[in-house]
């Protein structure tokens, strides 16, 4: 079986690599980030509605001034995110599937003002008519040099599951910088943001079609399966 590398920051890496590996999957992880918390200046509390939570690193790192928030509502993205803000004291009121985006939606008339708690990197947002976003950064992912357990899983045949665009662009330009070769390399991203992040040249690309861990291992099963020469992943090709 063609193994799988995942990259992503703990401990979302240890987590995938443990439902990959329930899937019978050869998993590994090699976190090409780390995840640290970034000095942020609080809102009072009364002076915005509810929170916009994108990832779980927010209210992990967010620190002890998010104690200040207990009882606010939060909108989520994913299960995760939403265990995260509800250990933290938020009463989470919707939690999308979507990406950060399709939260937008969902938003109550009451919350016309929104806190997004977010990382360095972020997608930016277009509110609703009559919603306003304040943003505070709160956390930063940076990038780590590749291992060289992790080139020689990428000099062969191998799989990677990616779950952000920085990821996508961190993997390109430090395979192109060890001079590995794209093309014995498939990618398993969790949207289309990532996909086109990562490039081109790539064995495969497979786009999930929901954006999150079950639909993305759904894939990468599939890749870590298939020979390269038998691999047809549509548009997304590299």
């Amino acid at each position: 079986m063609i193994p799988l590398a995942v990259i992503r920051p703990q401990p979302g890496c240890d987590a995938t690599v443990a439902a990959a590996r329930a899937l019978g999957l050869d998993a590994r992880g090699f976190p090409l980030f780390a995840v640290s918390a970034i000095a942020w200046e609080p809102l009072a509390a009364d002076s915005f509605d509810a929170l916009l939570l994108g990832s779980a690193n927010a209210p992990r790192h967010a620190g002890a001034a998010l104690a200040a928030y207990a009882g606010k509502p939060a909108y989520t993205v994913g299960a995760t995110t939403a265990e995260a803000a509800r250990a933290a004291g938020l009463d989470v009121v919707a939690s999308g599937v979507g990406g950060i985006k399709a939260l937008l939606p969902l938003v109550r008339p009451e919350h016309r003002r929104l806190l997004r708690l977010s990382g360095r990197e972020r997608m930016v947002l277009s509110p609703p008519r009559g919603v306003s976003i304040i943003e505070r950064v709160v956390y930063a992912s940076e990038p780590l040099p590749m291992s060289p357990a992790l080139r020689q899983v990428l000099a062969a045949p191998a799989v990677v599951a990616l779950h952000s665009a920085e990821a996508a662009q961190h993997l390109a330009a430090l395979c192109d910088d060890h001079r590995l070769e794209r093309g014995r390399i498939a990618l398993a991203t969790i949207g289309p943001r990532v996909s086109r992040a990562a490039g081109t040249g790539w064995a495969a690309i497979a786009t999930a079609a929901v954006p999150n861990d079950t639909a993305l291992l759904a894939l990468a099963q599939d890749l870590c399966q298939t020979p390269a020469a038998e691999r047809n992943c549509g548009p997304d090709a590299g």
